[in-house]
């Protein structure tokens, strides 16, 4: 038995290889986010930061679903018939793993989106560092057909990574588009075949591992940082991250990079990282 098999009602973990597997596991509701699946999404990512075994974690779905957003009778009803003190408590939860940990997740996190991914499932999609979804996959944004506007930071998202006219275009009429025309707008970084998608995403995985940790969580958030303040303020904040980096970095890969490509002549850096 692996150590966190049945630790969780929703949510299935799996780490090998350096690999944590994380599946929202509601295949009957196409994994639907309810208010227990978002609170237990809050332990898994916080337990798998502290898991050393799993250093990229990729975020998936069980059966033909990534995820259809928000459950809207377990989450909406329940949202609604609370008092106002556990409204509060149930939407901190959702924002909590959504966008807030993942956003700034001291871990390279992927996005593997295997079919539905509709609505709220829109946050913790952009949340995640990259993604990689099927040819096959359906997305939307379907609130505008059920008498609301997109909630949480579902417009957020779209504003961040897709145009204007493309993301008002689909938040207006509620229409779907496939995972190819995902990745043509800049929601997903590639789109493949459904059956390449998991040998698609270990590809990438495998890139990842290949990287110092240190440094590339230095990269990663730096660069999010960077759409947040002015120029001056991200030339203070990312000469800050570089010494940062350097200071927390246990295998010196800044003076190990410069000893193979200026004294070994042994890598070329625009083409090779340094060997660790």
């Amino acid at each position: 038995m692996g150590r966190y098999d049945n630790r969780w009602q929703t949510v299935t973990v799996d780490v090998a290889d350096g690999i944590g597997w994380v599946t929202l596991n509601r295949p009957e509701k196409r994994n639907a986010m309810s208010p227990t699946l978002n609170r237990e999404m809050r332990d898994v990512l916080e337990t798998l930061e502290q898991d050393g075994d799993a250093k990229v974690v990729v975020l998936t779905g069980a059966g033909t679903a990534w995820t259809a957003g928000m459950d809207l009778k377990e989450y909406f009803r329940e949202v609604d018939a609370a008092p106002e003190v556990f409204q509060e408590r149930i939407r901190r939860d959702a924002s909590e793993w959504q966008w807030k940990l993942l956003r700034m997740y001291s871990k390279p996190t992927i996005a593997m989106v295997n079919g539905w991914c509709f609505g709220g499932g829109f946050s913790p999609l952009v949340a995640c560092d990259l993604a990689i979804c099927a040819d096959e996959a359906t997305f939307g944004l379907s609130e505008i057909n059920w008498g609301i506007p997109p909630g949480n930071l579902v417009s957020k998202a779209m504003a961040d990574t897709v145009g204007h006219r493309q993301s008002l275009y689909y938040i207006m009429t509620g229409k779907t588009f496939d995972g190819q025309e995902a990745a043509r707008m800049g929601l997903v970084n590639k789109s493949v075949p459904l059956a390449q998608l998991r040998d698609e995403v270990v590809l990438l995985c495998q890139d990842l591992l290949d990287k110092n940790p240190v440094v590339l969580r230095a990269a990663k958030n730096g660069f999010k940082r960077c759409r947040e303040l002015t120029w001056e303020q991200n030339e203070d904040y990312l000469y800050a991250k570089l010494d940062q980096a350097q200071l927390r970095d246990p295998e010196g890969g800044r003076e190990q990079g410069l000893k193979q490509f200026l004294d070994e002549k042994s890598i070329k850096p625009g083409l090779q990282a340094y060997k660790r």
